[in-house]
Order: C-alpha cells, then sequence, then structure tokens
C-alpha cells in the first residue's frame, strides 16, 4: 500500500491555501459539521453545469441522457463504496437527517403502533432522536434510551435485556458518535436485534469519511450519511436500505419519477430507489458525491484510517498533557472526534480564542442536548479531524490551548 501523503492531499482542497485572518493559515478543525472539498468534486459540479446540464429520467434529447447516465453512475459509485448488493438498495436524499425522516415516515408509519418499542440511545444526533419523537407521538409507540458507561460506550447489557423483551421493532444507532467519539459495534447490535425480530438503522454521518463501510458485512438494513461530510456537495445524502424492505415500503412524497402510472382515480408507484426520489433530484450533488467517492477510493479508506487513526491518537496525547482541558469520551474505538472543555472557560469563548489563531472549532450541544445534559455539560469544544490535517496543525492547536488556560490561570 503507498504511503499516505498527506501534503499532496493538502494541495487538492484549494481552500486550504487561503489565510483564515490577515496572514494567519486557515486549520480546519469542523470536519465532524462539514468537511472541505477537492477540486476534483468542484470540477465535477462545474462540468455538470457547464456541458451536460439537463433534468434526468425525462428527457430522449442528448443532454438528459448524458445527465441521467452521470448521475446514475454516482448510484453505482456509492453502492460499490459500501458494498451494497445492487444500486437499487442506494436511495438519493438531501443528507442523513432526509435519510433517516424518509425510513420514521415510511417505514415507521406503516410498522410502527402502541405497544411497540423503537430502541435507540441518549448519544444520538438529534436527526435520529426527534423524527421516532414526533413519529411516537401520533402512532403510539414507545422509544428506550439506551444509556451511556463511564467510558463512552453504550451499556449494551442493558441493549439485550429491552431487546429479550421482545417488543422492540427497531434499533435507531449512531455508528459513531459525534460527540464522544464513540465507534459502536453495529454488527453486535445488528445479530442482537435481528435474533429479536427487529430492524437496525445505523446513522453512518460520522464514520464513512474515515473508515471503510461494508453493509452486507454489517447486516444492517438501513445505513445513512451524508456526501458533505466526506469531502463531497452539500444537499446530497444516502439511505442505504435492504432491499426486500425498500420494496416493501410505502412512498413519502408523491410527485414526478415515482410513479408507474397516474390516473384521476388513484396512482401506482416506481420500484425502488425511484419511488422515493420525488421531482427532480439532486443531480449535479449526485455527480459530485460520485466524485468525492472516487477521490476517497483513490487515496484508499485503509490509508485515511490508518492516517487519522495515527492523528487521533496524537491529538488525545496532547490533550492529556494540557491542564485544565478534558476530553469527553474515553472509548478505545473511536472516530477522529475531540470534544472537550477547557475548565473556567466556556466552550463558546474557546472557539472564539482558537479562531483567532486560524483554528476553526465547533462548539456548543453538537445536536445532542440529551448527550449533553446526561454528562452534565452544556456545552463542549469540539475538533474534528480531516484527510488534510497534520501533526503541525495538531501542535499549533495544542499550544493555543496552552496559551489560553495559561492566561486564564493567572
Amino acid at each position: 500500500m503507498p504511503s499516505y501523503e498527506v501534503s499532496r492531499v493538502r494541495g487538492d482542497f484549494p481552500i486550504l491555501s487561503q489565510p483564515h485572518h490577515a496572514d494567519v493559515p486557515l486549520i480546519y478543525f469542523d470536519n465532524g459539521a462539514t468537511s472541505q472539498k477537492p477540486q476534483a468534486v468542484l470540477d465535477a459540479l462545474t462540468q455538470f453545469y457547464t456541458h451536460h446540464n439537463a433534468n434526468v429520467h425525462r428527457g430522449i434529447h442528448r443532454l438528459s441522457e448524458e445527465a441521467t447516465e452521470a448521475y446514475e453512475a454516482a448510484r453505482r459509485k456509492v453502492a460499490r463504496f459500501i458494498n451494497a448488493a445492487s444500486r437499487r438498495e442506494v436511495v438519493f436524499t438531501r443528507g442523513t437527517t432526509e435519510s433517516i425522516n424518509l425510513v420514521a415516515n415510511t417505514w415507521g408509519r406503516a410498522n410502527l403502533r402502541a405497544g411497540d418499542v423503537v430502541l435507540t440511545t441518549v448519544m444520538e444526533h438529534h436527526a435520529n432522536l426527534v423524527p421516532w419523537q414526533m413519529l411516537a407521538a401520533e402512532r403510539g409507540f414507545e422509544i428506550h434510551y439506551l444509556g451511556v458507561l463511564p467510558d463512552g460506550t453504550l451499556d449494551m447489557a442493558e441493549a439485550e435485556r429491552v431487546l429479550s423483551e421482545g417488543r422492540v421493532r427497531l434499533v435507531a444507532l449512531t455508528h459513531a458518535s459525534n460527540v464522544l467519539g464513540t465507534v459502536n459495534s453495529v454488527r453486535t447490535m445488528v445479530r442482537l436485534a435481528h435474533a429479536a425480530g427487529a430492524l437496525v438503522l445505523a446513522d453512518g454521518a460520522q464514520m464513512v469519511a474515515h473508515h471503510a463501510v461494508d453493509v452486507a458485512a454489517l447486516e444492517v438494513d438501513f445505513y445513512a450519511f451524508s456526501g458533505h461530510k466526506m469531502y463531497g456537495p452539500t444537499g446530497i445524502g444516502v439511505l442505504y436500505g435492504r432491499r426486500a424492505i425498500l420494496e416493501a415500503m410505502p412512498p413519502w412524497m408523491g410527485g414526478g419519477d415515482m410513479i408507474e402510472t397516474v390516473t384521476l382515480s388513484g396512482s401506482t408507484y416506481a420500484a425502488p430507489p425511484a419511488r422515493f426520489e420525488a421531482g427532480t433530484p439532486p443531480i449535479a450533488q449526485a455527480i459530485g458525491l460520485g466524485a468525492a467517492v472516487d477521490y476517497l477510493s483513490t487515496l484508499g479508506m485503509e490509508a485515511v484510517h490508518a492516517h487519522l487513526s495515527e492523528l487521533t491518537a496524537y491529538a488525545l496525547a496532547w490533550l492529556a498533557d494540557i491542564a485544565g482541558v478534558e476530553v469527553v469520551g474515553r472509548s478505545v474505538k473511536r472516530a477522529p472526534v475531540l470534544a472537550f472543555t477547557v475548565e473556567g472557560v466556556h466552550p463558546h469563548d474557546v472557539a472564539q480564542l482558537l479562531d483567532s489563531a486560524g483554528i476553526a472549532v465547533r462548539a456548543g450541544h453538537h445536536c445532542a442536548m440529551p448527550l449533553h445534559a446526561h454528562l452534565g455539560l452544556v456545552a463542549t469544544t469540539r475538533a474534528s479531524l480531516g484527510i488534510y490535517n497534520t501533526r503541525a496543525e495538531i501542535d499549533t492547536f495544542a499550544q493555543a490551548l496552552k496559551d489560553l488556560t495559561h492566561v486564564h490561570a493567572r
């Protein structure tokens, strides 16, 4: 396997060459919120709009045929990237949030009723909590929230107990926490859930950009993720669903392209994935996502994972050495996400002070208010790493935190 050349990778991202403030270079540590885009993705978007712009699946003219082929080629790329059995198991959405809402409003509305349980966790992003809460208020089923152990891992003994009661119809959990960095064992949860007759939906938004994901090996029923967190455009996401499950699901939104026939007395619906892609889809964004998949595949996900694992360990070692800084979450298996607190300094102030040094981080509850409440925290500061980040950037980040804590200590 060729060595990972981070300097070459950095050269592929135009935004990294511009100053952040005056002559202060940009250190971008907010990849968990959204990642930067390589030139290959920017070029793919420009190429489509410049040379192939047309609607898909509707026209027989050359531009429409070219647009359709590029759009469906992106679907095939995504299917290969996650090892789906068929491109028909890949539904394009606007992002992880829409993917989860799609499942809630189709499979959930058709299958969940009073007496049933949806099992989720306190570490979820709001996108994997609120849709189930909204549907539970309508349908009358219960939601059980798995607890988090002191090391930041899920309480799997509790999961086994709840599943053994036989009322869980769906387990909805994150593959990797956007606060704790914990990488959950989706495969273990799938094994337990399937034995209890439940399906599993995994939120992969914080996973697919830095770790190879194989939905066939996971045997997961649904898997959701966003393009903009994996170096692709905003406004595009993916819902993977096992084909048999998708085919049994009703549509969510009605309109063009999701139908077989329409008469004044009723309609019949297209097979998946078209059934779930009503109206004009995010064509350019899907093509851009395909370019991002190509880019990551060329780097090699093993090399990407190795680079980010080493970088995360290096950052954790630095942070452990700074008095007054406490990292949230201590799971051994973790994503390149480091949420932390600085004693006596509000996370928003930490983020603002780091920004003045050219370092972009996130501060707040990170759309995970229940987790922060569980931890007894209102907010944290979060540094999340990407494929273009370096040890030198972490050194600068750590020194800025040291300076901040020294000033506060005085």
